[in-house]
């Protein structure tokens, strides 16, 4: 069955004016001014998007599909993710990764559960490894991970300036970035080299040092968690006014400092002050994820769970609050993981692009989404189901 989106306000993400949308299988067919879409003869859903905006889906570039946490032992472990979740937050494209933990969970069992996912229909990647180096891989290298492997579009998160980290000495950084230059070349992939940033003396000194002594360049790598403190988040700045990109995670307060961390409205604001330019940013987040309180003797004091929705909380904050246009917004959440990472498919409405696409009302409320040309919420009403639901 093919499904006609009648009427919307379509961002994609420049504005395109009320249009029509339609959705053959799982890819766009066409875009067309309100009316001029005729089939005859099949059957076609109408879902009608008069009083609504019609968005790409999120691409959520850093989650911990599996369950992540574990460092107050073994009943610290953090839930594996559900669809529900993703669904429910605008999300149609997730990154899996590891963390601290890559010992009780798996590169094998992260593979299973992407794959799960997309069954139940999101598109899924992973990231070959943890927060240690020498990375633990699925093929033996990182490398043959990337060219092998359809699903591993990178390596990380590998933890730095962090005192959970492997302390890795930076000809390790250097050749792992290598592997995954070489490696995302030979597979046709970005190959992605993702860092975990804790809150550490040392902060980007790695990174700095790697697009300055070697030949990798600065889009080999990314940075994420950058917004933990303002310290690291200036270094960050720093680090895409030298041509890299960064990832800012989003906090279960929108509007506040969480954690001690700078909230996403805070970090954007002091990058449009300071001139990076918003195409070199995007927000994950950091969803299942361990959000761990250390005292000063590294002592664990606390301990919460990063969740999908901080997402979609923090998307919309941007926009009603006018921080950024909606325009500008959607190139954080969307459309900037889609281009750093080569998704082609991903991030824009555009014919012959996969359906992945969001509807909003005027309230920025969630009220439909496609993954994949399959209908996952209507009309608030959530569709898509677990396995095990």
């Amino acid at each position: 069955m093919m499904i006609l989106i009648h009427q919307g306000q379509v961002f994609a993400p420049e504005p395109l004016g009320k249009k029509d949308i339609l959705i053959m299988g799982s890819k766009i067919g066409a875009i067309k001014e309100p009316g001029q879409i005729r089939i005859e003869g099949l059957d076609v859903q109408v879902v009608n998007a008069s009083e609504k905006i019609i968005i790409p889906g999120f691409v959520d570039s850093h989650v911990h599909i599996l369950g992540g946490g574990g460092e107050g032992g073994p009943a610290t472990r953090a839930p594996e993710i559900t669809i529900e979740d993703i669904v429910s937050s605008g999300v149609t494209t997730v990154f899996g990764c590891l963390g601290t933990d890559g010992t009780t969970r798996h590169m094998q069992s992260l593979l299973a559960k992407a794959r799960g996912l997309d069954a139940e229909g999101i598109t899924t990647y992973i990231y070959s490894g943890s927060y240690q180096i020498p990375v633990v891989t699925l093929t033996g290298s990182i490398r043959s991970d990337l060219i092998l492997i359809d699903k591993v579009i990178g390596a990380g998160e590998i933890a730095i300036s962090d005192h959970r980290s492997s302390q890795p000495i930076f000809a390790e950084i250097a050749r792992l970035a290598a592997e995954c230059r070489v490696g995302g070349m030979l597979g046709g992939k970005a190959g992605i080299l993702h860092f975990h940033l804790g809150d550490g003396p040392r902060k980007l000194e790695m990174l700095f040092k790697l697009i300055k002594e070697t030949e990798i360049p600065p889009t080999q790598v990314i940075p994420t968690h950058v917004n933990r403190n303002s310290e690291l988040l200036e270094e960050a700045i720093e680090f895409i006014l030298q041509g890299g990109y960064i990832d800012l995670t989003a906090g279960a307060k929108p509007e506040a400092k969480d954690n001690g961390g700078i909230s996403i409205a805070a970090a954007i604001k002091l990058c449009l002050k300071k001139q990076a330019p918003l195409t070199h940013i995007t927000v994950s987040s950091d969803s299942n994820g361990s959000m761990p309180v250390f005292d000063k003797k590294g002592n664990l004091i606390g301990l919460t769970i990063a969740t999908e929705k901080s997402l979609l909380e923090n998307f919309r904050f941007l926009v009603r609050q006018k921080i950024l246009s909606l325009q500008d917004a959607l190139k954080l959440f969307s459309a900037n993981p889609a281009t750093f990472y080569k998704l082609n498919q991903k991030g824009e409405i555009k014919v012959g692009r996969d359906a992945d696409i969001i509807l909003f009302d005027k309230d920025f409320n969630l009220t439909d989404s496609f993954a994949m040309g399959r209908m996952m919420i209507s009309d608030r009403k959530l569709i898509a189901k677990g396995t095990f639901s």
